[in-house]
């Protein structure tokens, strides 16, 4: 499958995710200043042993007693050194966890909260699997970066600074023979690394593509084995595999390359400054000591080993950058259904409390409060002229014109396709339209807030979603202005008190995620308890929630629905006669244009249409 989503610019990632730390920049800076102290400790031991051979061990101008004392004090200090740097070295990996760990902590926050509030289209054309490669996969490499990559390579440009600073002063000429050398062993470097960010960038791509194959083979298993498309599936999945295997290859072969590059390049150096060095010594010029060659030997191994570190943490830049390109691209994704700037906002309900006005039929009210922005839950509907289309260019809703008076019930009936649904997701703003307008007590959906709007349309599905959680969790989907009570008197309204009692614990009962051990028309009750707990103060939107449930269970349904149904406005998607035949209008949908309204009487005497459909209805099985 495709990448729906565009890149980042490559520049300025690194910084962009840097950002994040800027709440935390006191730690920061007191983190640096910790690399800066222990990379000035650190690399000043070799000064000591250079001291040690110069001055104590090869001074022939002061006697034994006196090197043995300046040995001794020089070695102490040595150990000294050695330990404090350890102990801060400590404090600071220990301060830097802390702080890698807070910036990833809000990035996934940032991340998350960018998926919970995308466009519902952006899902219809997303891999799941793609999706949770960024939330998971993505961010776990970011997460290695900032808290071993970014300061760890603080850490290493500082110790090969000082490490430098260092050469500096105790021999110029002698540091110049080495840094001569690293110009071209940086270029050889830097274009390694540009391959293995090609190679990532791949590895990220082919890891999201093979785990959205995985969630879709998994999601429909049944169907694969129905079919007999296992050696189809497996097919696929082998050569999907084997494109995340040949990007693997890819950045294997240039990553290998950095360790024999390094390390060519410290035995090269050795051996310039061993030869160099060592002339000059034999050849007693007396411009170079034997201290001052052992300090260069010890600091060309202290030299490259931050080299080599880095090399491991060019890769882990690599993979962070491939991968903050994929988490930055979704949460750049720009709102396709904005807020308005200046929204309308639904009145006060007159001071009931959330369970009286649950419990309670909801009533017309007038539109709008005059000389203010409050519009009333009154509950009148409008199609004006609607077009839609999910692409932008083939229309699902075509000129679509109609209305529903508060706590009307409205049936939409229609072949699959016909547009039923989506009239359901156009007036709770999951999409907006292309022309016309939807309104609510005359005004434009689009004249609310998506969370004002939402809080008002009550949706019980034919296979509503149960998630991870005890029975309480599920009906008040963790809203804190639920009590107990609350919820088991919707539970009791809607007929599902009776089977949650049933249950060991009741409603701490623990169901698995989308409800197994439920039957089809438990979950819709519970959904119906969920739905009525929330009080949907605005109208209330059913979608074929009485489909494919035996008769005993469907009574029970009905009953439940007509409780939540009075008084309220509603529009019903549905494929039962009952509910078509008690509904005050029924809307009869084809390709996406109303072809006819009515009454079920009616429509029936204009052998139309919607007769063919009650035929079908009539003679097709339960």
């Amino acid at each position: 499958m495709s990448e729906t989503m565009k890149t980042s610019p490559k520049s300025g990632l690194a910084l962009r995710l840097l950002r994040y730390s800027l709440p935390y920049w006191r730690s920061m800076l007191l983190s640096l200043v910790l690399i800066l102290i222990i990379s000035a400790m650190i690399n000043y031991l070799p000064v000591l042993i250079k001291r040690m051979t110069d001055s104590c061990l090869l001074n022939e101008e002061i006697g034994a007693e006196e090197r043995l004392k300046g040995l001794t004090r020089l070695s102490l200090l040595y150990i000294a050194l050695a330990l404090a740097g350890h102990l801060i070295g400590y404090v600071q990996a220990m301060l830097t966890a802390w702080l890698g760990q807070r910036i990833i902590y809000d990035l996934r926050v940032s991340l998350f909260r960018k998926v919970i509030h995308l466009h519902q289209g952006h899902f219809d054309h997303t891999p799941v699997g793609s999706l949770l490669t960024r939330v998971t996969s993505d961010i776990d490499r970011l997460q290695r970066f900032v808290t071993d990559g970014v300061v760890g390579t603080v850490a290493d440009v500082f110790m090969l600074g000082t490490i430098m600073v260092y050469m500096l002063l105790i021999h110029v000429k002698v540091a110049l023979v080495l840094f001569a050398m690293l110009p071209p062993l940086f270029v050889v470097l830097f274009l390694i690394n540009g391959k293995l960010r090609n190679a990532n960038r791949q590895i990220r791509k082919r890891q999201a593509a093979l785990n959205a194959l995985l969630q879709e083979d998994i999601v429909g298993m049944t169907t694969i084995q129905l079919f007999n498309r296992e050696p189809a599936a497996q097919e696929e999945f082998t050569e999907r595999n084997t494109d995340l295997r040949s990007a693997h290859f890819e950045e294997v072969r240039w990553f290998s390359l950095y360790f024999p590059v390094i390390e060519s390049g410290q035995a090269i150096a050795f051996i310039l400054i061993l030869g160099a060095g060592g002339y000059l010594l034999l050849a007693n010029s007396g411009v170079i000591s034997l201290g001052v060659l052992v300090a260069f030997l010890t600091y060309i191994r202290n030299f490259f080993r931050p080299l080599g570190s880095l090399s491991d943490k060019a890769g882990m830049f690599q993979m962070a950058m491939a991968a903050a390109e994929r988490v930055f691209a979704l949460i750049d994704i720009p709102e396709e259904i904005p807020d308005p700037k200046e929204p309308l906002e639904f009145g006060p309900d007159g001071g009931k409390s959330q369970t009286q006005a649950a419990l309670e039929p909801a009533t017309p009210a007038q539109s709008v409060h005059k000389h203010t922005r409050y519009v009333s839950a009154g509950g009148n509907i409008e199609f004006c002229d609607v077009w839609f289309a999910y692409d932008g260019e083939n229309w699902v809703i075509k000129d679509l014109s109609f209305a529903v008076r508060p706590g009307e019930v409205i049936a939409v009936v229609g072949a699959t396709g016909a547009g039923k649904t989506t009239i359901v997701n156009l007036i709770g703003r999951f999409y907006d339209i292309q022309r016309g307008a939807v309104t609510i007590d005359g005004r434009d959906v689009r004249a609310f807030r998506k969370t004002d709007l939402r809080q008002r349309l009550g949706y019980v599905f034919q296979d509503p979603f149960i998630f991870a959680g005890t029975v309480a969790e599920n009906i008040s989907l963790l809203n804190p202005d639920l009590s107990r009570d609350d919820l088991v008197a919707a539970a009791k309204t809607v007929n599902a008190h009776g089977f949650i009692n049933d249950m060991p614990d009741g409603y701490d009962t623990a169901l698995n995620e989308r409800g197994e051990g439920l039957s089809l028309g438990q979950k819709q009750l519970l959904s119906m308890a969920r739905t009525l707990a929330q009080n949907p103060e605005l109208l209330f939107i059913l979608d074929e929630a009485t489909a494919s449930v035996d008769t005993a269970t469907e009574m029970l349904i009905q009953d439940a629905l007509g409780k939540l149904m009075r008084n309220r406005t509603s529009i019903v998607i549905a494929h039962r006669l009952s509910t078509i035949r008690h509904a005050n209008r029924i809307l009869v949908m084809r390709h996406g244009e109303l072809v006819d309204e009515g009454t079920h009487d009616e429509l029936m005497l204009r052998r139309g249409y919607y007769r063919q459909l009650h035929e079908l209805l009539q003679h097709s099985p339960r």
